[in-house]
C-alpha cells in the first residue's frame, strides 16, 4: 500500500498535473458597470479532435479520511475541469504517466482543494475520482468526449493508495509517498 498526505492545492505544486481554477483579485477587471469583477482563468482546455464538449454535474459523495484509492483514471483525448458548486473542501489525487504507460505511482501526489478553488487536469493525467471530504458536493465538470470507450481509461491498482487523515494543527503538511 502507498501512503499520501494531502498538501495544499496551489498553482505551483499542481502545475505538472494541470491548473488550479480560482478567482485572482490581482488580475480582476470591473465589468457590468462595476456590478462584478472578472478574473480570467489560466486553464488550458485541451479538447479532443472530433469530440464535443460535455458539461455535467458530478455529485461527489463524502468520503472521510483516511481513504483507500483502488483505481486511477485518465482522459487521453481531453483535459477535464472540476469546479465545486458549494464552498466545500475536496481531495485531489494525481499521478503522471509512467514510461511504460499507466500511472507513475512513485510520483503520485495528493492535494486538498479549498472553497473558491477548482482544478483542470491536463490531458492524460492519471487521477482518482474527485472526492468530497466534508459533505456530499456537486461539481461542475467540463470534458470533450467522442463517445468511445477510450474517452476514459481506468487503471486498477494492485495495492491501493492510502490517503492519510488531514493534519488538524501546525503548519501545512506537504504530501509524501512511500511504500508501507
Amino acid at each position: 500500500m502507498r501512503d499520501l498526505t494531502p498538501g495544499p492545492l496551489d498553482p505551483d505544486s499542481f502545475a505538472p498535473f494541470g491548473q488550479v481554477l480560482a478567482f485572482d483579485p490581482a488580475n480582476a477587471l470591473a465589468v457590468n458597470d462595476g456590478w462584478a469583477l472578472r478574473s480570467n482563468l489560466a486553464a488550458r482546455l485541451e479538447p479532443a479532435g472530433a469530440g464535443v464538449p460535455t458539461l455535467a454535474v458530478f455529485r461527489a459523495r463524502c468520503h472521510r479520511l483516511p481513504a483507500a484509492i483502488g483505481f486511477l483514471e485518465c482522459h487521453p483525448h481531453s483535459s477535464q475541469a472540476f469546479l465545486p458548486m458549494a464552498p466545500q473542501r475536496f481531495l485531489i489525487v494525481v499521478a503522471p504517466e509512467s514510461k511504460a504507460g499507466g500511472p507513475d505511482l512513485a510520483q503520485a501526489r495528493a492535494f486538498l482543494g479549498a472553497a473558491g478553488q477548482g482544478v483542470n487536469y491536463r490531458r492524460g493525467v492519471w487521477h482518482a475520482p474527485i472526492t468530497a471530504i466534508d459533505a456530499d458536493t456537486d461539481f461542475l465538470m467540463l470534458i470533450w468526449e467522442h463517445g468511445m470507450a477510450d474517452d476514459t481509461i481506468v487503471h486498477r491498482l494492485a495495492h491501493p493508495i492510502h490517503v492519510r487523515p488531514l493534519q488538524t494543527s501546525g503548519p501545512a503538511v506537504e504530501e509524501t509517498l512511500h511504500d508501507a
